[in-house]
């Protein structure tokens, strides 16, 4: 198991803050993905990261595309380096990549959506939270992923662990709003659905997780999953769910490298 440097660590998490503020100072709302925003929500379970060998690897951003023309100024004068050739293809309008030689990482922004195996639409949400993305959208974010990674998987978990599942956003996975998004679009159900029982699935995996902390995560799943499948459904979903995973439900998703 590959060991956790904490310096490299911390320095990671408070540039990722770092960006978001100094974005608040020059009118650029940003918010945080992935790892770090699933860290930021879960201090009692810092732990975890170290112990299931959860690194860092690049810093994930969510804003409006409004801001897009704001955007290489932006990370310019923060000492990053463009990726040119991205920005000027076609997905340059859904993703942005700034590279830091000095720092060793890069920052990916997305606007207004991620466009991976289903659409997450953050579209006025992110107002909902700071200075990450709200919780029901991390789960979305980390579930949508058809070939799921263990990485992804840890981060649920880690999240689960530390928060309920209910109707409301505030330290709480809004299930009432994932089953919302979920019950208009049957692959990005059976993808979400899929993986969240591959989370349960993993649980005994870890022996860092006590028999108490598998109960916990396994029942929040359990009942996010109960709040799913009672959502009612619409005739799109109901149409697709009839051809079910025969004929390909999800986007393919190109690996980007800088």
């Amino acid at each position: 198991m590959e060991a956790i440097d904490p310096e490299r660590e911390a320095r990671f998490y408070n540039e990722a803050l770092s960006i978001v503020k100094r974005g608040e100072e020059v009118g650029i709302l940003f918010r945080l993905l992935g790892a770090i925003a699933v860290n930021y929500h879960c201090p009692q379970h810092h732990y975890l990261y170290k112990e299931m060998a959860r690194a860092f690897t690049d810093i994930d951003l969510i804003t409006y595309s409004k801001y897009r023309p704001k955007m290489k100024k932006f990370f310019t004068d923060l000492g990053y380096t463009p990726y040119e050739r991205l920005i000027a293809s076609p997905a340059g309008q859904y993703r942005h990549i700034y590279w830091s030689e000095e720092k060793g990482w890069q920052v990916d922004v997305f606007f207004d959506a991620l466009h991976m195996c289903h659409k997450v639409d953050f579209r006025g949400r992110l107002e909902l939270d700071s200075p990450t993305i709200a919780l029901a959208d991390i789960i979305l974010e980390k579930m949508q992923i058809v070939e799921i990674n263990l990485k992804d998987i840890k981060d649920a978990i880690c999240l689960l662990l530390e928060h309920d599942v209910g109707d409301r956003e505030e330290e709480m996975v809004n299930g009432a709003y994932i089953s919302k998004v979920l019950s208009d679009d049957w692959g990005y159900y059976y993808t979400v659905t899929t993986n969240l029982n591959k989370v349960k699935a993993f649980l005994g995996e870890f022996d860092v997780l006590t028999k108490e902390d598998r109960e916990v995560v396994s029942s929040r799943i359990d009942r996010l999953l109960i709040m799913i499948e009672e959502a009612p459904k619409s005739f799109k979903w109901k149409a697709r769910a009839r051809i079910g995973p025969k004929t390909k439900w999800y986007n393919v998703v190109e690996e980007v490298y800088r």
